[in-house]
């Protein structure tokens, strides 16, 4: 299941506090795929509105939104905000499919994860 730690979590409810349309509990899209050229996986992550056939996770104070192409390649990642050098912080994807693509399995991890 995806995951978020509290400092990622603090984070998200601040920048939907600064939104015009702040709402009483976020819901943040989450996204991976494939790059095309070589097979890394790109994330995304933006608020968002609900969709058809979206796997919806709710947490304490976020919502959280998975399309259905994402749902294998997030399983088992954790959302973090966490310091990447000095004085510089960003959101960071841990864990999840991190097979290559000849070991995804029809667009999951088919046992290639970690």
């Amino acid at each position: 299941m995806f995951a978020l730690t509290p400092t990622a979590a603090e984070q998200i409810v601040r920048a939907a506090a600064e939104q015009p349309e702040n709402r009483d509990q976020p819901m943040l899209r989450v996204a991976a795929k494939r790059d095309e050229n070589d097979g890394e996986l790109v994330y995304g992550m933006g608020f968002d509105e609900e969709r058809e056939d979206d796997l919806v996770l709710d947490t304490a104070c976020i919502t959280i939104l998975i399309s259905p192409p994402s749902q294998a390649l997030l399983e088992d990642s954790t959302l973090d905000f966490t310091e990447v050098q000095p004085g510089e912080f960003q959101f960071v994807f841990r864990g999840g499919c991190t097979a290559p693509p000849a070991a995804k399995n029809c667009g999951g991890c088919g046992g290639g994860c970690s």
